[in-house]
């Protein structure tokens, strides 16, 4: 009787299988096979999630078809001195450009100190002539090209106010705005060294009626920190500001979840504030953080909406996005060697614009830019791409870079690594 049953559901079970085979072969000659030459139009078929992904989430199935897709190409700017890279002199953090008077001007943290910085887990070794981050004891310069290549330093634009006055500490990070025939700072403004309780800092401005001064600071708080407990408590970073239905649309980027049992111990995402007046107040966006990763703070009007470089943290770091309501952000693509801390040339930044035309250039900074976390300093660099709708450079659409062996190896494992390595191959040989 066991042997009957056995062979009974064993018999079933080829039947069933034969019927299933039979059934998907039926279909695979019902349907037509998927095109060698992909339609523009999604098919009307059944797709796998990642093919439907290609019509539905992005601008078209190609990178090289999509205008929110590029490389990005660096280069050397002439004009700058760094101390002979000791770690005396930084320069970081640039500003978006603009184009006035004739010539192209950016601002930027600068910090000439007569010693270099002694890192942040040291902050309480710092005092008045002791930096201890790279942007700590820092001004706000600025500097003017007639090319975007080479560069004249102008100097200091906004200084450290006295103590106690907002900044008084360090005035890092700038972002410029135009709004109605005035110009506009907003800094990250510092009133302890930074370490001290991580990065804590809020955001002030300074105005003029010229981009070449004199600046008038505030002395005020423009966007403060969030109440205890919520994501923005410490820290108000990177602030950016475009135009946008008539308003002051400002950016920022708030540092939380700090679990010391992590590495890194934060994440970082971005959040929005909205004013209608440069000096605010500003009113932060209820959907904040509005995007879920990302470092500094990097965005453009692009045709309706607004798009973003999403650099470095977080889970959908490395990529550009797009929101058309300037507020909930869509992945449009996935790219290499973002600009870290890009501020772009950007034509149409102030002008309230319902269609953007995009960037294609820009100044970033590299940081330990000569590698040696004991001499650490920044410097400022170029950086082009095309994420214009107004130009198409094939170069800049190719899909991939090749790293040479060297940069590959410069990767390599780590002491500890190769001691757990060497522990599990003994392991196995036992």
């Amino acid at each position: 009787m066991r042997i009957i049953i056995i062979f009974l559901v064993a018999s079933f079970w080829f039947i069933s299988c034969q019927q299933s085979s039979t059934n998907i072969a039926s279909e695979s000659k019902n349907k037509e096979e998927f095109p060698f030459f992909i339609p523009n139009e999604k098919p009307d078929r059944p797709l796998s999630a990642a093919v439907k992904r290609n019509y539905e989430a992005y601008e078209h199935i190609r990178p090289e078809q999509n205008e929110l897709y590029t490389q990005f190409k660096y280069t050397k700017l002439k004009g700058f001195d760094y101390n002979g890279g000791d770690g005396t002199l930084t320069r970081r953090d640039p500003s978006k450009v603009i184009f006035e008077n004739g010539k192209y001007y950016v601002w930027y943290t600068y910090r000439n100190t007569p010693v270099k910085s002694v890192g942040m887990a040291r902050a309480k070794e710092a005092n008045d002539t002791i930096p201890s981050a790279d942007w700590d004891l820092a001004e706000i310069w600025y500097a003017t090209s007639e090319d975007g290549f080479t560069w004249e330093e102008q100097g200091v634009a906004v200084p450290r106010p006295p103590k106690p006055h907002v900044g008084w500490r360090s005035v890092t990070t700038t972002d410029i705005l135009k709004f109605k025939g005035k110009y506009y700072l907003y800094f990250q403004a510092f009133m302890e060294a930074s370490g001290l309780r991580g990065d804590f800092c809020p955001v002030s401005v300074a105005y003029a009626d010229s981009p070449d001064g004199p600046w008038t600071h505030s002395n005020k708080i423009v966007i403060p920190n969030g109440p205890k407990g919520s994501w923005d408590q410490y820290s108000i970073h990177d602030p950016y500001p475009l135009v946008h239905d008539g308003k002051i649309y400002l950016y920022y980027k708030g540092d939380f979840d700090k679990r010391p049992e992590l590495k890194p111990s934060k994440i970082r995402m971005q959040g929005l504030a909205i004013a209608e007046d440069p000096l605010g107040p500003f009113i932060k966006h209820p959907l904040n953080p509005v995007i879920n990763s990302g470092h500094e703070t990097t965005l453009f009007p692009f045709k309706k909406g607004v798009a973003a470089l999403v650099i470095k943290d977080g889970m959908e770091r490395n990529t550009i996005q797009y929101a058309e309501d300037w507020v909930n952000f869509e992945i449009a693509s996935i790219v290499e060697m973002m600009p870290v801390a890009g501020g772009p040339y950007i034509t149409d930044a102030f002008t309230d614009t319902k269609d953007g035309r995009g960037i294609t250039w820009g100044i970033s900074h590299f940081t330990n830019a000569g590698g040696d976390w004991k001499n650490n300093h920044s410097i400022l660099t170029r950086f082009d791409c095309d994420l214009s709708v107004d130009i198409h450079d094939d170069q800049m659409k190719e899909h991939y870079i090749k790293y040479s062996p060297e940069d590959h190896y410069k990767k390599r494992l780590s002491a500890k690594q190769h001691a757990r390595i060497k522990e599990q191959n003994n392991k196995l040989k036992q």
